[in-house]
């Protein structure tokens, strides 16, 4: 049924979304084995439900420091609030430039291709092994960290490569203190997520598109109440070096994946 379909994609959106696992791999994956009823537009409109979903779970979490960086940009004076908010902005820009001027070629990624998910999810299990057996520091992310820890959610578009773990992997590796990484990782993600939801719906795609509402809510509520719990969660690792566990479910999950694509 279409709504039991919604509640899984929805709780796996809403974990994998802040557990460094990549989200958009392991919703590709659910689709081939489900086997999903959601196909192009409406696969796409789903995607965007639980990404906002995901988006507002870290609004309630992070609303203090949202507030703080809103303050610090229309503050205008050079202080700590307006510098960190000027990081957010320079770590936005690679992935903004990728998503505006490599749309149609992302998109053909998220079309069943397991076996680069796979290798992708290889990948991040071995950026996440790395950062798990660096020491923790007290730094701050600097404007540089930010260019770099940008490019890595950047590449992170990619299925298979979490975000989350390629951001707080790229940050714990740069030298940054884990549980800052882990708080500018997902602040960063959220203008950018709100801004591709505004795009896909002001792009006129879903207009001709009939869907029920109830599985987009089930969805929903689904992602948004899991990506609570998985956001604070995933805070409470990053600080205690728990990244080597994700990194050998990455392995085990790409080894399955690029196997799958085999057979």
């Amino acid at each position: 049924m279409d709504w039991i379909e919604a509640f899984i994609l929805g709780v796996i959106q809403g974990l994998t979304e802040f557990l460094p696992v990549s989200s958009s791999g392991h919703l590709e994956l659910a689709k081939l084995i489900l086997p999903s009823q959601y196909t192009g537009e409406s696969s796409m409109l789903m995607t965007v439900v639980l990404h906002f979903a995901t988006a507002l779970s870290t609004v309630v979490i992070f609303r203090k420091d949202l507030m703080q960086i809103i303050k610090g940009i229309f503050q205008f004076q050079w202080n700590e609030a307006t510098k960190f908010s000027v990081k957010i902005i320079i770590s936005m820009i690679p992935a903004a430039l990728v998503g505006v001027f490599f749309d149609d070629i992302i998109e053909s990624f998220f079309n069943g291709a397991v076996l680069l998910v796979g290798s992708m999810l290889l990948v991040t299990g071995g950026l996440l092994f790395l950062a798990d057996k660096t020491k923790n520091t007290t730094k701050e992310v600097s404007l540089f960290h930010s260019i770099i820890i940008g490019i890595s959610q950047a590449i992170a578009i990619l299925p298979g490569i979490s975000r989350s773990g390629a951001t707080i992997g790229t940050s714990v590796l740069l030298g940054i203190d884990r549980e800052k990484a882990a708080r500018f990782s997902f602040l960063m993600v959220v203008p950018l997520i709100f801004g591709k939801i505004a795009k896909d719906l002001l792009s006129g795609d879903f207009s001709t598109l009939n869907m029920e509402v109830a599985p987009l809510a089930i969805g929903f509520i689904a992602a948004f109440i899991t990506g609570l719990v998985a956001c604070t969660w995933m805070i409470s690792l990053v600080k205690r070096s728990k990244l080597v566990y994700f990194s050998f479910y990455c392995f085990v999950v790409g080894t399955i994946a690029i196997i799958w694509s085999f057979l």
